[in-house]
C-alpha cells in the first residue's frame, strides 16, 4: 500500500474562532500524519480482501472535510471517477479514516483529497 499525499486543501476562512490557523502546507502535513496512524489498519483490511479476492489492487481516492471546531475528518466519500480498486478495498480506507481528527483543531474548515495505491504481491515462484 502506498499513500500519495495528494491533498487538495481548500480552506474556507472563518471569523470569530479561537483556534490557530494552519498554512495549507501544515494542514496537508498534519492531516497526512493523522491518516498515517491508520496505515496498519488499512493494510490489515486490504490483506483480508486479498485472501478473498487474490490480485485485488488499484487506486482509492477519497474526498473529505476536516471540521474546524472539532478537527474531525467527516463526509468521507470515495471519488469513484478516480478510484480503480474494488469496492471492498475502498471500504478499508473509508472505514479506517472516518472520525480521525486534528489536534489542535484549526480555525478553518479543510477540504481534502488523498489517494492510496494498492498493489497485490506477485504470485509465488514455483
Amino acid at each position: 500500500m502506498n499513500t500519495k499525499l495528494l491533498m487538495v486543501a481548500s480552506i474556507a476562512a472563518l471569523s470569530g474562532c479561537g483556534f490557530a490557523a494552519r498554512s495549507p502546507e501544515m494542514y496537508r502535513d498534519d492531516t497526512a500524519a493523522q491518516l498515517a496512524t491508520k496505515n496498519a489498519d488499512i493494510q490489515a483490511c486490504y490483506d483480508g480482501v486479498l485472501k478473498a479476492t487474490p490480485g485485488a489492487q488499484g487506486r482509492v481516492s477519497v474526498k473529505f472535510d476536516v471540521e474546524n471546531e472539532a478537527g474531525k475528518i467527516v463526509n468521507v466519500q470515495v471519488d469513484k471517477a478516480q478510484t480503480t480498486a474494488p469496492d471492498a478495498v475502498a471500504e478499508c480506507v473509508t472505514k479506517s479514516i472516518a472520525g480521525l481528527g486534528l489536534n489542535p483543531p484549526d480555525a478553518r474548515k479543510g477540504e481534502a483529497t488523498f489517494v492510496w495505491e494498492f498493489s497485490a504481491p506477485p504470485p509465488p515462484k514455483t
